[in-house]
């Protein structure tokens, strides 16, 4: 890996796409493929050691897993930011062969047959760790791991990446670079570096994407599937590094992982029109192929109990041909993913026509049935319309048919978005009595609950109601309340809190909380 790049120029955008981006995509996706393989073997040493071995074991696993999820992100999001290239150029050179020096070091330690497993383990800790002083082995993957999330801001011109910070770790590489005699690398060219145009370009996306937020709240309840489905990515395909440059100003907004990163999926947005696309990761074999679509040129359907389906309309042949199968381990994440994706593909102002059959999750049943309006009755479609933070939505109940979950669904009641997902929230696994309350004749209180939100005028927090903050829906009509409640409460009255008699109950004002 000494000097896995090779600068004959100051490299331009279209050059570093043509012959950067191959190159450094693709040595850092084989470090970490080198990584996993190191800290696999360095478990199986833990596993055989006595307990007493095993915290400094386990801080080195960690760190080194960590390691390969950092140097896979950064190959993909360099795919995305690749105009940024040639600014994270040089200092590729520099923590790159050192990376690879230390992970081959340890598997040599390991593989060491003339001492038993424990002096392996203890030469390794202590010959490594004396090569650079003050610097453990742990340590060092700190190092490089701090190393690689500032490269990460550097490539997507984070106003957060600091310099001072690079230059004192990029001097600590130098100096381990040195105890173990790689040569030098490149000199760093900082010209390529502009902070403020980092902080200009950061201006134009100092609010954050409701889309960033989707995947970062923690799950309130995990119900995982009995079986797994395959994932797979079906392309058009190309090997990863290959792909023509994307304008500069883009902005990554979630990443998802299948089958242990063997596939992965990032949703973006290109800021000049505001357009969401999608990048797809698959290796194959020792293989990385990325493809890169708009959501507005793909569709989403359920294909199996875990299995989320994404096709793409082929010109040529006239008919829908499959672009990716994803397969998840929860419904939970099933159904954020299902959602994050027909909002972005629904709110895209690319995007032409969305099948009514994609507004609904397949193998979801609907629970909760009433009357849409006085103006308008859907039996064939049981919703009920709302008042929520200040707006007209349909609220629906569905319920999993492959693992029993209930879920809360509201989505636009009216006009060009009709039907596109405002926000949902997971019921509780075990709903207590006390769960729902109910305060009105048109108002219901629920506890323990958190909304997720795939817009960014919706407020939540504007139906918080009391000291515990419960989560209050307000119906249209008494009816939609009783039939909601006796969903969740076998016996409404044992719940229900006195009814409100204020004949001006359109002017709620947040009442005290019941106990």
């Amino acid at each position: 890996m000494d000097h896995i790049l090779h600068r004959a120029r100051t490299p331009t955008a279209r050059m570093a796409a043509q012959q950067l981006g191959p190159q450094l995509l693709n040595g850092c996706c084989h470090e970490a493929d080198r990584a996993d393989i190191v800290a696999f073997n360095l478990q199986g040493l833990r596993d055989a050691l006595p307990e007493t071995f095993h915290p400094h074991l386990n801080g080195i696993i960690a760190e080194i897993s960590n390691t390969s999820r950092s140097l896979r992100d950064l190959a993909e999001q360099a795919q995305i930011h690749i105009a940024q290239l040639p600014a994270v150029f040089d200092y590729l050179n520099v923590i790159l062969p050192c990376l690879c020096r230390s992970l081959r070091d340890i598997m040599t330690y390991y593989a060491d047959k003339s001492m038993n497993k424990e002096h392996r383990w203890r030469t390794m800790y202590h010959k490594m760790g004396n090569e650079l002083p003050g610097t453990t082995l742990p340590a060092r993957f700190i190092m490089y791991n701090q190393f690689l999330r500032l490269l990460q801001d550097l490539l997507t011109r984070s106003p957060n990446f600091d310099m001072n910070a690079m230059e004192s770790l990029r001097l600590r590489v130098l100096q381990l670079r040195e105890a173990r005699q790689i040569p030098p690398p490149n000199p760093i060219r900082t010209d390529l570096i502009r902070r403020d145009e980092a902080l200009e370009f950061w201006n134009q996306e100092t609010n954050s994407h409701w889309a960033e937020a989707i995947f970062t709240q923690p799950l309130p309840s995990r119900r995982e599937f009995k079986r797994q489905g395959r994932t797979d990515a079906f392309g058009p395909l190309q090997k990863l590094g290959h792909l023509p440059p994307l304008p500069r100003e883009v902005k990554i907004l979630v990443k998802r992982s299948f089958d242990n990163d063997r596939v992965s999926v990032i949703f973006f947005l290109q800021l000049r029109n505001q357009a969401p696309s999608l990048l797809i990761r698959s290796k194959v074999i020792n293989q990385n192929w990325v493809s890169i679509l708009g959501v507005h040129e793909l569709a989403i359907r359920r294909e199996s109990d875990t299995v989320l389906h994404l096709s793409r309309w082929s010109m040529s042949e006239q008919r829908a041909k499959p672009w990716a199968n994803l397969s998840f381990l929860t419904w939970e994440e099933m159904v954020l993913f299902y959602c994050t994706f027909l909002c972005l593909r629904v709110r895209s102002q690319l995007t032409l026509n969305v099948r009514s059959t994609e507004f609904q999750l397949r193998k979801e049943r609907r629970l909760f049935q009433a009357r849409v309006s006085e103006a308008e009755e859907l039996i064939d479609r049981p919703r009920s319309q709302i008042n929520d933070d200040g707006c007209k939505h349909v609220l629906m109940v569905f319920e999993d048919g492959a693992t029993g979950g209930r879920r809360l669904h509201a989505a636009i009641w009216e006009g060009k978005l009709r039907e596109c997902p405002v926000w949902t929230a997971f019921v509780p696994q075990n709903v207590t009595t006390s769960w729902l309350l109910r305060k009105s004749k048109r108002r219901v209180w629920l506890r323990d609950i958190q909304p997720y939100v795939f817009c960014e005028e919706y407020r939540p927090m504007h139906q918080r109601r009391g000291r515990m903050g419960a989560f209050e829906i307000k119906f249209e009509h008494g009816e939609a309340a009783t039939r909601f409640q006796e969903l969740f409460t076998p016996s409404p009255a044992a719940s229900a809190a006195p009814e409100s008699t204020d004949p001006n109950e359109n002017n709620d004002a947040p009442a005290e909380e019941a106990g």
